[in-house]
């Protein structure tokens, strides 16, 4: 199980997200470019001192992470999407992808990933936060995998 934050803009959820990993035992890729460079205070600062623990890996690009990852089943957090993520399937090769605070993610990112899932909400709002929403779905998947650590 990995998870894949798809260009990063705000430091706090990045460094929230990458101590999640850290602390679950989860990989985490970085699609870049991020809005704000990896060494930033505020990342480091919500990471804590975990991120020593983390299993992180950087690419330049999507296309760099997509010929990384080729044979993982991509799983896009979206609110684009129609499957529930309590609904889903997840399998333990599954890469759990975020996209970006300000943005989401491209048509192209879209129609890459075979798998898109959503958190349902109640009428009239927008969505949630990146790291929350991520955090809710990574959560559901370890659960029916069974890799939540012991």
């Amino acid at each position: 199980m990995r998870l894949a934050l798809f260009e990063p803009d705000i430091p706090q959820n990045a460094g929230t997200l990458m101590r999640l990993c850290a602390c679950l035992g989860v990989s985490l890729d970085i699609i870049e470019p991020c809005g704000f460079l990896l060494t930033d205070k505020n990342l480091k600062r919500a990471g804590m001192d975990y991120l020593d623990r983390l299993d992180m890996t950087r690419h330049a690009s999507w296309s760099a992470f997509r010929s990384a990852q080729a044979n993982a089943r991509r799983v896009l957090l979206t609110t684009k999407a129609e499957t529930s993520f309590l609904d889903f399937k997840f399998a333990k090769g599954d890469i759990l992808i975020a996209g970006r605070e300000s943005k989401g993610v491209p048509d192209e990112v879209h129609a890459a990933c075979p798998a898109r899932i959503t958190i349902p909400m109640v009428p009239g709002v927008r969505s949630l936060n990146v790291a929350v929403a991520a955090s809710m779905a990574l959560s559901e998947a370890l659960r029916q995998t069974g890799l939540f650590p012991s």
